[in-house]
């Protein structure tokens, strides 16, 4: 089945939500239209699929297991804004609500992209563990979702010197910059008017750099592992 069908819904039990992303949706948001056959073939071509590793999910080698990188962390934004709208905090407001949602939204094209780029070299869904996130507590929920977005920053920033597509690279570019809106706009909800943690806050800006962190893969999957059930391998990636 077509993952541009209007009435596709996202399989998986990392992602609850009924509504899909539609074929308009998916080229307006995900830049699809942007994206080259050159990118396609090279990730076809690519001869870094995943395999078993030790009963862990391995992301691959190259830049197949970046993109599996990227779409791990996409799965994981998606199941949580998920959550988020399916059962809010008490007392959130309609236009905290629309917001969530609206991410909800825009990390699912980027989902959706990534999955068609890999195509059959992309992970299998993966099964979020939220046991440490309070979802009726808007204090948690806003945290929890700025700490998915900064790793997902620190991430794109960190494996983008190993991408070797340029096509690649480059869409990497544009949705690294959207997941740092995110970042600013949740980190704003929490912390209003601060200078110190809201939009680009100390704790995630290099002291030498005055630029957003850089994770290496076993860096990133190291963060995200105790919210995903499986055990995630990022072997065969870069390690420095």
């Amino acid at each position: 089945m077509s993952i541009f069908s209007s009435d596709t819904p996202t399989s998986g039990d990392l992602i609850g939500s009924k509504s899909s992303v539609g074929r308009r949706t998916f080229l307006r948001f995900a830049g699809i239209s942007s994206v080259s056959a050159m990118a396609l073939t090279t990730l076809a071509c690519e001869d870094h699929r995943p395999a078993p590793l030790n009963g862990a999910v391995d992301l691959g080698a190259g830049d197949v297991g970046i993109m599996n990188l990227a779409y791990s962390q996409e799965q994981l934004e998606v199941a949580f804004y998920s959550q988020v709208v399916q059962t809010p905090y008490a007392n959130i407001s309609s236009e905290e609500l629309a917001f969530f949602t609206d991410l909800r939204d825009r990390e699912r094209t980027h989902l959706e992209l990534f999955k068609y780029l890999l195509g059959d070299k992309a992970i299998p869904m993966l099964t979020p563990n939220f046991s440490s996130v309070d979802f009726s507590s808007r204090e948690s929920v806003l945290k929890t979702g700025h700490t998915f977005e900064d790793l997902g920053v620190a991430a794109l920033n960190g494996a983008g010197r190993f991408v070797t597509d340029m096509e690649l690279l480059a869409l990497s570019g544009k949705i690294v910059s959207v997941e740092a809106r995110h970042a600013a706009l949740l980190r704003d909800l929490l912390h209003p008017k601060s200078q110190a943690m809201g939009f680009a806050g100390d704790d995630i800006i290099t002291t030498d750099t005055g630029l957003d962190r850089a994770f290496l893969p076993p860096q990133v999957v190291m963060m995200a592992q105790p919210f995903i059930q499986q055990k995630i391998s990022a072997e065969r990636l870069p390690k420095a």
